[in-house]
């Protein structure tokens, strides 16, 4: 992946993102509310996550215990498959961060070594505060839930942040065309 479109695509994200927030009608702020616990979004994230964990694992290499790809697929299948039965809830949020863990590793691949281009630095931070939110939303599922009851409390709180992340979705885009 080029630097470029690593840090083309963050920006578009975060615009996306951004501009949700800064709607804010009343559908859109329901779907937020919701997706900590929705079935589909579960279905949605936390599958594609698994399959694209599972490409991972089959693909591994024989430094990285390769021999025994085959086991380690169906066994983190089987997992995976269990997860939807024994710990439905909150498995959205958890499959958000698998996704954001799994997809930060070619964005951040994409700039490693880049030391003559500083400008790379804005997509860096941002993908590595997306990875220790995920890492933290991961293993406390329910604070997703509680900062969007948080965020919507006060209606403003919503449009300041999408402000922010729609603002640096821009940057982050306006940057990929300078390498």
């Amino acid at each position: 992946m080029s630097l470029l479109l690593a840090t083309l695509i963050p920006g578009l994200l975060l615009l996306a993102l951004g501009t949700l927030f800064l709607i804010g009608n009343s559908a859109i702020t329901t779907t937020f509310k919701a997706l900590p616990r929705s079935q589909k979004a579960a279905y949605v994230f936390f599958g594609t996550g698994a399959l694209w964990f599972l490409y991972n694992t089959w693909n591994l290499s024989n430094a990285d215990f390769g021999e025994y790809h085959v086991q380690l697929t169906i066994g983190f299948a089987v997992v995976a498959v269990l997860s939807f039965k024994l710990v439905p809830d909150f498995l959205a949020v958890r499959g958000l961060s698998v996704l954001v863990l799994l997809g930060a590793s070619p964005l951040l691949y994409a700039a490693y070594m880049e030391y003559d281009k500083p400008q790379r630095l804005f997509m860096v931070t941002a993908v590595y505060i997306a990875i220790s939110l995920a890492i933290y939303l991961g293993a406390s599922p329910f604070r997703l839930r509680d900062f969007f009851e948080w965020l919507y409390r006060v209606p403003v709180r919503g449009k300041i942040l999408g402000g922010v992340l729609a603002a640096y979705g821009l940057l982050l885009v306006g940057v990929s065309f300078t390498y």
